[in-house]
């Protein structure tokens, strides 16, 4: 007789946990927060995220933590903390391997106020002028009118392609004050790190890239899919675009009040 109420809360739960299994083999690195997360704002499911997280641990949906992943050192340097958009970016290159073709490389800049990618690289090559063509793509999109004037910072590591004369010359001329992580500093550059993170597991891990040309073709729509659609909590669980958007527009209002 007891297991009445059991059968009808499975069955309440079906569509839920058939709705989280769907979403998982498409983000198999998704935590219950972001599966939460797209039920709630994408799916428009009232749930919460307690019940998310016990469905997932029934299941065994539930992403094991890394430990490895992990940093264990300390710093004696605080993070800049932007407080606007397009004050603070960040720069990095990261590497993806095409089978019987070798490496390519993916050169992202991320504002770290609003999560958006506002340029990229992507090509067989990674010198300065690569980074700095990323650069480029970033400034003409977020600065029609010119970079100058507007105390744009650039977060770097220390690698030969950011530390290059050509580059620093390009950030002096554009107005951009560059700056690098340092040794004692490894969470540095973290936004921009844990975005290359994400790349990895929403794109470039889920499958086995036979040529060049074909994922820099899906590199591009994903990318423009993460600054329209991903869903940030830091951001009130919304896309960097639409942030970005309600950011500027609130300080427009402020203007026009002033």
């Amino acid at each position: 007789m007891s297991r009445g109420p059991y059968q009808k809360v499975n069955r309440r739960n079906a569509p839920v946990v058939c709705r989280i299994r769907a979403i998982k083999a498409d983000h198999p690195f998704w935590g219950y927060r972001r599966v939460w997360a797209h039920l709630k704002y994408i799916d428009r499911f009232e749930i919460n995220q307690k019940r998310v997280h016990r469905l997932m641990k029934e299941h065994q949906l539930l992403v094991m933590p890394n430990l490895k992943l992990k940093a264990t050192r300390r710093s004696n340097t605080s993070k800049p903390r932007p407080v606007r958009c397009n004050q603070w970016w960040g720069i990095d290159m990261t590497k993806v391997m095409i089978d019987g073709f070798g490496w390519v490389y993916v050169v992202i800049v991320l504002d770290w106020y609003s999560k958006k990618v506002t340029g990229h690289y992507a090509g067989v090559q990674s010198k300065a002028w690569h980074w700095l063509a990323a650069l480029n793509q970033a400034v003409n999109r977020q600065f029609p009118d010119g970079v100058r004037g507007h105390e744009l910072h650039l977060m770097a590591d220390n690698g030969c392609q950011p530390t290059s004369v050509g580059f620093m010359e390009a950030c002096a001329v554009l107005g951009i004050r560059q700056s690098f992580t340092s040794y004692n500093n490894p969470k540095g550059n973290a936004d921009t790190e844990r975005f290359m993170r994400t790349l990895k597991e929403e794109l470039v891990w889920l499958r086995e890239w036979k040529s060049p040309s074909i994922f820099f073709e899906a590199l591009n729509s994903w990318l423009d899919e993460y600054n329209n659609s991903y869903l940030h909590s830091t951001l009130g669980y919304q896309s960097p675009v639409r942030f970005e958007q309600d950011h500027i527009g609130h300080n427009t209002l402020l203007q026009k009040a002033c």
